[in-house]
């Protein structure tokens, strides 16, 4: 398992812009597929949670993403990842992220995507996403354009930790 550490908030390298990977055959895109996948299970296993991580997490400044999403069983490495495509309804959520795990932020995105990318054998797809799978992408490529969520919070009240986020959803 090649698990790396996930930089947390503060971090100068989250705020950068990922470069494009030109050639997603490389080994070296390959062994970053990995460790992104990797990385993920390592923390689903301690946290319990956690669907998806961008490259810039674990220090590389390249566009990919890694999605693992159990409710629909879309479980792929999108390299280049573009948005295409943006409802414009918007759906308001507590949004969380592996660089801050105990900081909830209340965000607002669009509904629906459609995103175009670049597979791991190089082929060129585009996805259409509704729901969590959406929020998802658009919080993960926003981790490349070097942008997290605590810059989309819908006000200066809309931060909650965990704990307490976790504590109001079983009242």
């Amino acid at each position: 398992m090649a698990a790396q550490e996930i930089l947390q908030l503060g971090n100068p390298v989250l705020w950068k812009k990922s470069a494009l990977i030109e050639d997603p055959n490389t080994s070296e895109v390959q062994a970053l597929i990995k460790d992104l996948d990797d990385t993920l299970a390592a923390f689903r296993e301690t946290h319990g949670c956690g669907r998806g991580i961008a490259a810039p997490q674990i220090g590389v400044l390249k566009r990919a993403i890694f999605i693992r999403m159990p409710t629909t069983g879309f479980c792929t490495p999108l390299i280049n990842p573009e948005i295409t495509w943006r409802d414009s309804e918007r759906i308001v959520l507590w949004d969380d992220c592996f660089s801050f795990p105990d900081l909830m932020v209340q965000v607002a995105r669009a509904a629906r995507v459609r995103v175009t990318y670049t597979d791991a054998q190089g082929e060129r797809l585009t996805i259409e996403a509704k729901g969590d799978l959406s929020e998802l992408l658009q919080h993960e490529i926003d981790h490349l354009n070097g942008i997290l969520a605590v810059q989309r919070a819908l006000s200066p009240t809309a931060f909650m930790t965990r704990a307490e986020w976790e504590r109001q959803q079983k009242a």
